[in-house]
C-alpha cells in the first residue's frame, strides 16, 4: 500500500512539473510589472505568473498558520477551564456526600 502511495505522488509530481515546463515554453511573452512603487524588470510572463503564485501559497501558509495558532490558544485555554470547573465540581461532589 505504501509503494502505490508512493507512486501515486510520484506521477503527481510529473504531472505538476510537465504543465510548469508547457506553460513556460508556451507563455514567452516579456512583460514588465508594475508595482505603483516598484518596476520589476521585464520577464517572461509565465515567469512572473509562477513566481506570484509560489509567493501567494508562501503567504496564505504563513497567514494561516497564524490563525491555527491562535485557534490552538484558544482551544487549551478553554480546556484548562473545563479542568478547573470539573474540580470545583468533584470537590462539591465530594462535600455533598
Amino acid at each position: 500500500m505504501r509503494w502505490l502511495k508512493m507512486l501515486l505522488v510520484l506521477l503527481l509530481c510529473l504531472v505538476i512539473l510537465f504543465v510548469g515546463i508547457t506553460f513556460a515554453t508556451v507563455n514567452e511573452a516579456r512583460v514588465s510589472i508594475d508595482l505603483i512603487f516598484i518596476q520589476l524588470p521585464e520577464r517572461s510572463i509565465s515567469l512572473w505568473l509562477i513566481a506570484f503564485f509560489v509567493v501567494g501559497g508562501i503567504c496564505g501558509t504563513f497567514l494561516s498558520t497564524f490563525a491555527i495558532l491562535s485557534l490552538k490558544a484558544k482551544l487549551s485555554l478553554a480546556n484548562r477551564k473545563v479542568t478547573a470547573i470539573s474540580k470545583q465540581l468533584e470537590a462539591f461532589r465530594s462535600k455533598a456526600a
